[in-house]
Order: structure tokens, then sequence, then C-alpha cells
């Protein structure tokens, strides 16, 4: 016997009726304080002053330009697939990247999914949340109860996140343990930087050095912003 599923038709809006207005954010801008903040390009200041309100998102495509990882690096990266792969696995180059940004609202912080395709098989997706917490005021939650204290920077073209510390967090966030991982321990230090392009685009660069082992990874991508059509979601 064949069973009937039965569906609500997608609600419509008005085409007289505006778009919802987008809301500020402030928070970055609390972190960088106002000199850093005005340091900052317009378009990057545009970006990182989005609060997205809940069921929309923001969305960035591009490719991959230039992946590299030394042999510490690639092992470091097949390790992290226990906490859910953090650090890119493959070094195909010109293959196309997305970024979804969405809010996070139990937290109070961002979800951030970044999907990686590769020349053979699945593409790689990474997810993390960004949490304006911590002795920094930000911290990126990767999987598993790892997480990185972050400290941010400015300069005329643009931001910087540095990892301040990576921490493991057991139990709910409120009265759970957090153990920070000695320094020796630590994978080394990461930068992640978002530079303006002066195109409308902007560039995603991860570094992650080790004082013994060297640069251990880096990944650069070239990215877009690809605007919502607010009726063609609706309909």
């Amino acid at each position: 016997m064949l069973g009937i599923t039965k569906t609500r038709p997608a609600a419509r809006r008005n085409l007289a009726e505006p778009a919802p207005a987008a809301l500020h954010d402030l928070r970055f801008r609390a972190l960088l304080g106002e000199a850093g903040w005005a340091r900052l390009p317009q378009a990057v200041r545009e970006r990182f002053s989005k609060r997205l309100r809940p069921g929309m998102a923001v969305t960035y495509v591009g490719e991959i330009t230039e992946s590299r990882r030394n042999r510490a690096g690639q092992v470091l990266a097949q390790l992290c697939r226990l906490i859910g792969a953090p650090l890119p696995l493959h070094d195909d180059l010109g293959v196309a990247a997305v970024v979804t940004v969405t809010e996070d609202g139990p937290a109070g912080g961002q979800f951030w999914t970044r999907m990686y395709n590769q020349a053979h098989g699945f593409p790689q997706v990474i997810h993390s949340s960004k949490r304006f917490a911590g002795p920094t005021g930000l911290e990126e939650y990767l999987g598993c109860g790892f997480g990185i204290a972050l400290a941010v920077s400015a300069d005329e073209t643009a931001l910087h996140f540095h990892s301040h510390g990576y921490f493991l967090a057991l139990g709910p966030a409120r009265w759970g343990l957090r153990l920070t991982l000695p320094a020796w321990l630590a994978p080394g230090a990461l930068t992640i930087s978002h530079i303006d392009q002066g195109d409308g685009g902007f560039a995603f660069v991860l570094d992650l050095r080790h004082p013994l082992l060297g640069q251990m990874i880096r990944q650069v991508g070239l990215f877009r912003e690809r605007p919502a059509h607010f009726e063609e979601m609706r309909r």
C-alpha cells in the first residue's frame, strides 16, 4: 500500500513587501576597538558587520589557489580526522570552494561550514563554531570538545585571527571542565587572514607554523559573496 505524504506549500512573500532588514553586528568591532576597526577596508567592515536572522545564511564561493603541507602537516591533518577533520586533507588547486555562515543562536556565535572540492572523490566539509567567549573574547570550536582561543588584529588590508591557546572542553559550557593544552602539545601558531582584494572579493589564508617543524600547512582561497535571492528561496 502506497503511503501519501502531505507537504505544506511554501509561503510566498508579496513582491511589494520589502525584504527583512539586515541586522547590524558589533561583536567583531568590539573585539578590535574603534582604532583597529577603522583601519580595515570598508568591504571587510561590511562583511563582519552582518548579524544573520534565524534561518538565513551568507554564502561565499570561490576556489583554492594555493595549498601545501609538509610531512608533519600531512600527519597532523590525518590525526585531526578524529575530531572532524578541521584541517585540509588534500592539496588540489583550482577546485571549487564554498563557505557558508549562519547564526549559532543558543551559543551566541556563528556556524562556519566550509566545503572544499577535490580532484577525485567527495568534497571535504569542515564545520566549526565561532563563539564570543573565553579569555580573548573569541573562540573557535572544532569538534569533540577541542577549540582555539583567538585574538584578532587588523591592518589596512585584512582582518587576522591568531591562535592564543588550544583547549579541550568537557561537559556543558557553564559548569564543565576546561583543560588548556600545554605549549609542547599544541600544533603550532595558527593565523587565519581575511584579506580584501579591492574588487569585491577577498582571500582566505590559513597558515600553521610550528617552532620546530616550520610551516606545516598553508592554504589560500579566493572568494566572493554570492547574494541570496530571497524570492527564489521562498518559492
